[in-house]
């Protein structure tokens, strides 16, 4: 359970913002749209080497700018 606390006249925006946050950091609904289908390893595999090269890329890009 998310724990959100308040200070006395704190706008309910910011409490509502803070939670937000906490909640996204939680990862439940990354993990939802994950289980909503099945994806062999594989291919989950394929997927972390090809967004590990997509780093690396934008890295060097980096380092000659």
């Amino acid at each position: 359970m998310i724990i959100v606390p308040i200070k006395e006249g704190e706008n309910i925006e910011r409490a509502l913002k803070k939670f937000k946050r906490k909640f996204e950091k939680t990862g439940v609904v990354k993990e939802l749209r994950e289980r909503q289908a099945y994806t062999k390893f594989s291919v989950r595999r394929r997927e972390q080497i090809l967004k590990a090269i997509y780093i690396q890329q934008l890295q060097r890009s980096q380092e000659d700018i």
